[in-house]
């Protein structure tokens, strides 16, 4: 399967996702990642209309934002964990940071980020699964972290980010939902728009929980 094919595929799940869920498909961005995968496959995406891309390393993502940057309106998420001596490589080239997951990133963002045209979107990884070999604030330290982010001018906070265990589709719908409430605890859409949830295994349930960001990479790209 081409990588416009599996585009075209993966939009229709997402479109029949948001029918189902009484949702409009506007409301979700599809964010394709692209981790591992060479420039060549980025650019026959963005032939077939794909703009928001997702990069979990830093040097990946630099390399690639160089090596494309003939083309326009091309969107990066970062969504890996981030090491604050990488901060200032992302901050220069993502227009998100899905994995700020500490007070003392958010500050180190901020600073890197000040010589940006507008602020950086950032969003919170939040490790709702208590998982110990992810990344991620727990929910408890959310205000700490978003009152860190709101100190950084140069930052802007957009929403929250969680990455379920693998393979319980039972198991991704409760941490979904449970990421949803937390929005609700602390400030609701106005204050957290963006829920970041979602992959090429559990979209569906993702946009029926309210992802309005899913990011996708074998679906679209095949295999790593």
């Amino acid at each position: 399967m081409s990588v416009a094919e599996g585009l075209r595929e993966v939009r229709a799940r997402i479109e029949r996702a948001a029918r189902a869920a009484g949702r409009d498909r506007a409301a979700v961005q599809l964010v394709a990642v692209s981790k591992t995968k060479p420039p060549e496959a980025i650019r026959e995406a963005y032939a077939a209309g794909q703009r928001a891309f997702g990069e979990s390393y830093a040097q990946e993502l630099v390399a690639k934002a160089d090596a494309l940057s003939d083309l326009p309106d091309l969107e990066w998420h970062f969504i890996g964990h981030l090491q604050s001596n990488k901060a200032k490589a992302v901050a220069t080239r993502a227009s998100v940071v899905h994995s700020v997951d500490s007070a003392f990133l958010a500050k180190e963002l901020g600073k890197r980020a000040k010589e940006r045209p507008r602020p950086l979107a950032v969003m919170l990884e939040v490790n709702v699964g208590g998982e110990p070999q992810k990344s991620g604030v727990t929910p408890g330290d959310i205000a700490e972290v978003m009152a860190a982010v709101h100190a950084q001018p140069s930052l802007e906070l957009r929403g929250l980010m969680t990455v379920p265990p693998a393979g319980d589709p039972a198991i991704a719908r409760s941490v979904f939902e449970t990421l949803s409430t937390l929005r609700n605890l602390h400030g609701g859409v106005g204050a957290l728009p963006e829920l970041s949830m979602g992959m090429s295994d559990d979209l569906e349930i993702a946009v029926a929980c309210g992802s309005t960001m899913v990011r996708v990479g074998t679906a679209i790209f095949g295999a790593r």
